[in-house]
């Protein structure tokens, strides 16, 4: 039997060894000591050696997500996990975005027409922009329409967005803003527009306008539970895992410093451009 001591000089050696691990390898060691738990939590697809893997590739993607607080970074991966969309790839899905400290969990506008589609009540969901010589015409009332013939020389910039949704019953819905009405939504409520931070309203505009009005016309159509889950899940960080998600607290700060607002690396804006 291992003397008082003897259990000191352990603990200590393996605290000491912790302390040289590298940042990746540190992340890697948790993800294994976790690996029972992450499992339970996991959909049948999936299972902790792919959401190893897939971690190691967002964090190859964007090296400040190493910075972040450890299980801020699994409690996003597992979000994606169960959501079924691939964080940081060109797929344009989902991103883990360094927030502070914290790791933010975001869907792209990509991500969400996918789960949209796959609750199985849509035949087809999707958003444009509108150029300024675009022929383009909408109504709202009792008759409502839209008609957009986009121009094959696009010129005079993007004046608006707009995003449709087909059900299969035959039911169909449409809300368009004009970037006016954009770029007051995200004066209001994007706290990296409000200081003039680096955020995916800088790099990608167009994407993130695309998925305002596909969250805003999602408002006012049937929508499974699934469905609420997911678009309640956006722009979240949270700090547990369980094998519902959804069940978890968001801790987001929403008086992060400018020197902490969301940032994406060269590869993801790229990414993000091809959207």
């Amino acid at each position: 039997m291992a003397t008082t001591n003897e259990l000191k000089e352990q603990a200590q050696a393996q605290i000491q060894g912790q302390k040289e691990m590298t940042p990746e390898q540190s992340l890697n060691h948790l993800l294994k000591r976790m690996g029972p738990q992450i499992q339970r939590a996991l959909p049948n697809h999936m299972n902790a050696d792919r959401i190893a893997r897939i971690a190691l590739t967002a964090v190859r993607a964007t090296p400040k997500l190493l910075e972040c607080d450890q299980m801020s970074f699994i409690a996003a991966l597992m979000q994606s996990a169960q959501l079924g969309v691939e964080p940081n790839t060109g797929l344009g899905q989902a991103y883990l975005i360094p927030y502070g400290d914290k790791v933010q969990f975001q869907l792209g506008y990509k991500g969400l027409i996918d789960l949209a589609v796959r609750s199985g009540q849509y035949k087809a969901i999707y958003a444009h922009e509108v150029y300024a010589n675009d022929e383009f015409s909408y109504a709202y009332g009792l008759h409502k329409d839209l008609k957009h013939v986009p121009s094959a020389q696009p010129e005079g910039g993007v004046i608006g967005y707009y995003a449709v949704y087909h059900l299969l019953n035959g039911g169909y819905d449409f809300v368009y803003w004009p970037r006016e009405r954009i770029e007051y939504h995200a004066r209001t409520f994007s706290q990296a527009v409000q200081k003039g931070s680096k955020s995916p309203w800088q790099t990608n505009y167009d994407a993130m306008a695309k998925k305002t009005v596909l969250k805003e016309v999602l408002k006012y159509a049937p929508k499974s539970i699934e469905l609420q889950k997911t678009v309640a899940a956006d722009e979240t960080i949270k700090t547990d895992v369980s094998e519902d998600m959804s069940d978890v607290i968001d801790v987001t700060d929403y008086t992060v410093t400018n020197a902490d607002e969301p940032e994406m690396n060269e590869a993801e804006e790229e990414n993000k451009e091809g959207e």
